[in-house]
């Protein structure tokens, strides 16, 4: 959306007064973060592109997010409009979410603490986190891998990235066996979405976790066991430290299995699908196909195989 129409519109929802000065910041997959000058207030207006979160689970987060702060995990707050809503539908059919901006930075990966730092945090994140509704069903994009005819589409289109793309699917096989449904007793609420993009370090180093809107039931042991590769796909030993500073935090999940990669690996793989239908599809606005041709470039760069899971199996099974 055009950040002059945001203008008078948030202005309004949020009772800004004065000058008001909108200027683009980072943006994902499914949102792109305004920063807003608000006199002198700063803010993180949330442009979200998908679905909106429901209620629901508007709720689930910042019941979360308050236990997290609770327990010492640094987080921007979220600020409801001058009705009490936490999410607004703009006049042009998009949605919006307000939280405090944060000057934020990526995290150091060459620091020697930050493995450690990373295992701390997500040990702390899932000991605050509350148990899952047992009567809500997890999301297939975590633990279901795409079907064999979903490619089809998107494979042998002549694109850039078409004979990597088949390599990766040659792998499937193999990865398959990596990905099953979690036990409904595993479940916790996580954030499910703990990259490097979403955890970043403010001015003074501490790390700060943003955008909580994919919360939801998940398996600790699967959410961290695609956090080792997030962060660290190409340094087995920073993957070992942050695991045992996750466990010596008293984190409660353990990998010990290759099923303990079923996240990693299917919402790679559905990402990767959804990506490659948004960059073919000439119906989509052009920002969103660029990106998605940046985001299929990274993806594919970074599936992982069958042994190279294995190597990490049998890397935090040895002692420090």
């Amino acid at each position: 959306m055009d950040p002059e129409r945001l203008i008078p519109y948030a202005r309004a929802a949020y009772g800004w007064d004065g000058d008001v000065a909108i200027t683009a910041g980072p943006r994902g997959a499914l949102g792109q973060i305004w920063r807003v000058d608000a006199g002198p207030a700063r803010y993180a207006l949330k442009e979200i592109f998908a679905n909106p979160p429901s209620e629901q689970l508007i709720r689930a987060e910042l019941a979360f997010a308050g236990r997290a702060a609770e327990a010492g995990v640094r987080l921007p707050a979220s600020h409801p409009d001058r009705h009490g809503r936490h999410l607004l539908a703009t006049p042009a059919g998009g949605w919006l979410r307000l939280y405090d901006w944060v000057d934020l930075r990526p995290v150091d990966l060459t620091a020697p603490a930050t493995p450690a730092r990373l295992g701390t945090l997500f040990a702390r994140l899932h000991l605050c986190a509350p148990a899952a509704d047992p009567h809500e069903t997890p999301d297939p994009w975590y633990d279901r891998l795409p079907a064999a005819p979903d490619w089809a589409p998107v494979s042998g289109t002549g694109a850039a990235w078409d004979g990597r793309l088949a390599d990766v699917l040659g792998r499937l096989p193999g990865l398959s066996e990596a990905v099953t449904p979690a036990a409904p007793g595993e479940l916790i609420v996580c954030h499910r979405d703990l990259h490097p993009e979403n955890v970043l370090a403010d001015p003074t180093g501490a790390l700060v976790v943003v955008d909580w809107d994919n919360l939801g039931p998940a398996a600790p042991n699967r959410e961290l066991a695609r956090a080792l590769f997030d962060w660290f796909d190409d340094d087995l030993d920073a993957m070992r430290r942050m695991y045992e500073a996750y466990v010596r935090a008293g984190g409660p999940g353990r990998v010990e299995r290759m099923t303990d990669f079923s996240m990693l690996v299917a919402s790679r793989l559905n990402f990767l699908l959804v990506q490659t239908r948004i960059a073919l599809d000439e119906r989509a606005e052009p920002r969103h196909r660029a990106w998605a041709e940046r985001e299929i470039d990274e993806t594919l760069r970074i599936t992982p195989t069958p042994q190279r899971l294995a190597d990490v199996l049998e890397v935090i099974r040895m002692p420090g």
